[in-house]
């Protein structure tokens, strides 16, 4: 009965977590939640997130979308969590945040942007709304939720999983829609709070609250082009008419005069972001355009080489990027793209001395290195290889590539423990618990690492109760 209660609580928190990115409605079993709960609730909600949804993980992109979050939330008082920011791979106009501090903008958001002041309203309102702990409060509200509607909406979560398809997602929605009162939308009441304290940090920040008004301008202007073109936003967002009339009003009567920002980082990064996830002939277009039209600017050309080597004209594509580079030089995402180029390319020599410069340059960059190690191993310098990527998994654990690669490099060396030790951790992140068991059990007979004997025994218990799992899942019946 005990694991029957686990299991059942364990669904209505994965429930709970899709309903929210959906912005759905919340259990009775998360009411009146503490901050140590909403921590918890916070890390089933990024399991979710993260197996599901794509995040733009490019550093140019997950760099800079930090770096503006970061300093607006260096204005606030003390905090009980740690603030992340994100980009998921998804042309919608959306932006949310999850419960402790994981702030997340859609890329077709980010692209419909024109300066950093809109990218500074829209994470300063959503930093708000963690601030005010609207999302606690929301879960505090809804305790009057039937068990039965619960009930309806785990079945049709866990068929569609399982693949059920149409059925499910109507038993889901039905059952959303039963429950359409608790709806998780924001109130009026909490948009105007998030923007009469939002509007304040932007100011301190440097940022003119016209960023704001302008990107809300944009998203109004979707729902024009009919019912299921609503930007998402403005269904969990109410009121944008009276949002946008405030923040007018606001800027006339209190904002700040501030300096125009330097848009540079800005553009980099949306350049970036069109020409290697937007749409490729689109691109293509723009970029050829920029570079006729305005030769002297760097990311025209940098935009320009992204895009030829998506479509497999590397040789042009350097040309490109050598062009960004005499007129920014230096730049440590220009040179590590460069780089890559030329891994991908073969031009082996060019890619070590190139990506080798970018990692001298630049701070902590998982892809620059990444690609450097793949170099090394090209090259035969395996020592430095497994260097790289050892330094590489340090920093950044969930780069899980990086475990094949080193796993291969230390394996061509005859370090073969440490081959299979890391050729484990990829397999079991790969959810390939099969080869994980194989390659873990192979660690275990070798390894004279204490510490990694330990992590490999315990991931090898992990590993085999999965694989049993799965295999259950096989047998019919």
């Amino acid at each position: 009965m005990k694991e029957s209660m686990q299991f059942f609580r364990k669904i209505l928190v994965v429930c709970l977590s899709l309903i929210v990115l959906a912005g759905g409605f919340l259990p009775q079993e998360a009411a009146g939640i503490t901050v140590k709960e909403e921590e918890e609730l916070s890390r089933e909600f990024m399991k979710i997130v993260l197996s599901r949804f794509p995040l733009i993980k490019d550093p140019i992109i997950v760099n800079y979308v930090n770096e503006i979050g970061q300093k607006i939330v260096a204005l606030l008082p003390p905090q009980p969590f740690n603030y992340r920011f994100y980009v998921l791979k998804d042309n919608t106009f959306n932006a949310f945040a999850s419960p402790a501090g994981h702030i997340f903008i859609n890329s077709g958001l980010l692209l419909a942007m024109e300066n950093e002041s809109e990218l500074a309203g829209i994470i300063t309102h959503e930093v708000v709304h963690v601030l005010c702990r609207h999302i606690s409060q929301k879960i505090d509200r809804s305790q009057k939720i039937g068990m039965a509607t619960m009930a309806g909406i785990a079945v049709g979560m866990l068929l569609g999983a399982g693949g059920s398809g149409t059925a499910a997602n109507a038993l889901t929605m039905g059952s959303i829609a039963a429950g359409q009162s608790l709806a998780l939308a924001y109130s009026r009441e909490d948009e105007t709070q998030a923007d009469k304290i939002g509007l304040n940090y932007m100011n301190r920040a440097g940022y003119s609250a016209k960023g704001l008004l302008l990107i809300l301008k944009k998203i109004r202007s979707r729902q024009w082009f009919g019912s299921d073109q609503i930007p998402t936003y403005l269904q969990t967002h109410p009121a944008v008419e009276d949002r946008m009339a405030y923040i007018d009003a606001w800027i006339a009567n209190h904002e700040q005069k501030v300096a125009d920002r330097n848009s540079f980082n800005f553009e980099r990064a949306t350049t970036w972001l069109f020409a290697a996830q937007g749409d490729e002939n689109a691109a293509l277009q723009q970029f050829e355009s920029a570079i006729k039209n305005h030769p002297e600017n760097p990311m025209g050309h940098y935009g320009y080489g992204l895009v030829l080597a998506r479509t497999g004209n590397r040789k042009a594509a350097v040309d490109q990027l050598k062009t960004a580079l005499e007129k920014k030089a230096f730049d440590p995402y220009i040179l590590k793209d460069l780089g890559r180029i030329y891994f991908l390319d073969g031009r082996y020599p060019e890619a070590l001395n190139t990506l080798s410069a970018a990692g001298g340059i630049a701070a902590f960059d998982p892809e620059g290195l990444f690609y450097l190690g793949r170099t090394q191993m090209e090259m035969d310098r395996l020592t430095d290889a497994v260097v790289t990527f050892e330094n590489l998994v340090a920093e950044n654990s969930d780069y899980n590539q990086a475990y094949y690669f080193l796993g291969e490099s230390c394996g061509r060396l005859g370090k073969l423990a440490d081959a299979h030790y890391y050729l484990g951790i990829y397999y079991k992140n790969d959810l390939n618990y099969k080869n994980a068991v194989f390659h873990l059990q192979k660690a275990l007979e070798t390894m004279k690492d204490p510490y990694k004997k330990d992590k490999i025994e315990e991931m090898l218990k992990e590993s085999r109760k999965e694989l049993m799992l799965q295999q259950k899942e096989r047998i019919p019946g």
